[in-house]
């Protein structure tokens, strides 16, 4: 028994055991959840949970549920932005209003890249970028496409600063990423003119403005529902080399991400220089030279990880979706080319056609999903009877961070999640912390939060996303 307690703390009590006996064999792995999976390498194969899962190819919602799943998702959701309803004119009320919600300078000592502290003018000088008092009384509605991969920013700057002294994995100024051909509002520019203040239908903040193509509002929102189509399935694939069209050439395309077939697929006209037969002919958004949206034909080849149309919504392709992850650093608000615990599970869902929110508190109190949160009225026996009862693909939640059912052994939950690293209860009893910060499976139950409080006793909610809210 105790080594019962220094595995699970106070997790596995004596109801539980006596309620689920499969438990007490999780007793014969080792105490470090990394350690078991380092012991059993096999499990670092979504093949691995393919196998175990049962049923492994039935259908968890229809094509007809993930879309009203998604609509309710834009009409009910506050994090949301249906930018289809948006009005004909944007009042400066409002456009303020999401410029000083997102542009917040953080409270307390900040720090450049080099570990020295950011002087009080440099904070002034990013409020200063806002100009606020540009913002007219009433303007037009402006959209525009996403071209490439776009940077996310709380101010309008590429300064990077941390809140802690040698940490400089999280940029406290990077809120997330846009993807090529997501579409944006266009509500306000900074004072140096190089930057945009855009509504996407998950985020708001500033972006690069050479990122942005402007076009009309018929031909921004009519993109994503153009066919036939090309929905992006790998964990991220580019188009082919082309001299032709540099901007175009060996552009990175995201999960989930969908891209309309241009008509001459089946032209034997080159594309860009190259014959199509081996590729897919994509209608991608670009830039002309006064920033207009325009539409350009490129290559992505046949070898590429695509499909037709999302992916149908089974345990086995959450498995392996999510696996196409698997090893990728982490980046915190898509930093490093990669993405954190929230953007994962949104792009492996995407990629089925289920749209998420963008943060984890967000995806947790969404009211178009089928939540259930947790308060400290919840005992821990009703909160391990919740995480037993767990399924594929349901969505564990604790404050900050976000991890996904992939199945169990002897009984028990594996999750993978994009995690900066985990803490565990080693066999004196002491907590000790691994460094991930990579996309990683790892066993449910031994997780801990730094104090040593273990991660079932701290989850804020659960999302199961096979039952309607």
């Amino acid at each position: 028994m105790s080594i019962l307690k220094n595995m699970y703390g106070v997790l596995l009590a004596s109801l539980l055991l006596a309620a689920m006996p499969c438990c007490a064999q999780a007793l014969e792995q080792p105490t470090s959840p990394v350690a078991v999976m380092a012991a059993h390498p096999e499990r670092l194969s979504p093949e691995f949970w393919v196998r175990r899962a049962g049923h492994a190819d039935r259908l968890m919602m229809s094509d007809e549920a993930r879309r009203a799943q998604n609509a309710r998702l834009l009409g009910s959701d506050p994090s949301m932005h249906d930018l289809a309803s948006f009005p004909a004119t944007l009042a400066g009320t409002q456009v303020k209003a999401w410029v000083e919600q997102r542009s917040i300078v953080p409270s307390g000592v900040l720090y450049d890249e080099h570990g020295q502290p950011v002087p009080d003018n440099q904070r002034s000088s990013w409020v200063d970028s806002l100009v606020l008092d540009h913002i007219p009384a009433e303007q037009a509605t402006r959209y525009g496409l996403v071209v490439q991969r776009a940077p996310l920013r709380t101010f309008p700057t590429d300064t990077r600063v941390f809140n802690r002294l040698g940490d400089t994995d999280i940029d406290r100024f990077q809120e997330t990423a846009e993807f090529p051909g997501t579409p944006v509002v266009i509500a306000h520019t900074s004072g140096d003119g190089q930057w945009l203040f855009v509504i996407s239908p998950r985020y708001a903040a500033w972006v690069r403005k050479r990122y942005i193509a402007e076009g009309t509002r018929s031909m921004v929102l009519g993109y994503a529902n153009t066919l036939p189509a090309r929905v992006v399935t790998g964990a991220a694939v580019h188009t082919v080399y082309t001299p032709e069209q540099p901007v175009l050439s060996q552009l990175e395309l995201e999960m989930g991400s969908r891209f309309p077939l241009s008509q001459r697929a089946d032209s034997d006209e080159p594309v860009n220089g190259q014959h199509a037969y081996t590729s897919y002919v994509l209608q991608m958004p670009v830039r002309d030279r006064d920033g207009q949206l325009a539409l350009a034909d490129t290559l992505l080849p046949r070898s590429a990880d695509s499909a037709p149309d999302y992916l149908p919504m089974t345990p086995t392709n959450l498995i392996r979706q999510s696996f196409k992850f698997l090893g990728e650093r982490y980046g915190w608000g898509h930093d490093y080319d990669g993405r954190d615990c929230s953007g994962f599970t949104s792009e492996v869902y995407r990629s089925l056609g289920v749209e998420l929110p963008r943060n984890t508190g967000d995806q947790a109190r969404s009211p178009a999903l089928n939540g259930r949160a947790f308060s400290a009225a919840d005992t821990h026996e009703a909160r391990l009877r919740a995480v037993m009862s767990l399924q594929i693909g349901d969505l564990i939640y604790i404050p900050g961070h976000v991890m996904m059912v992939i199945g169990r052994i002897d009984g028990l939950p594996y999750v993978i999640h994009d995690t900066a690293g985990v803490s565990y209860r080693d066999a004196d009893g002491h907590v000790k912390r691994i460094k991930l910060n990579e996309v990683s499976v790892t066993p449910f139950l031994p997780l801990l939060s730094d104090d040593g409080t273990p991660y079932v006793d701290r989850i804020t909610d659960i999302v199961s996303m096979h039952r309607a809210p």
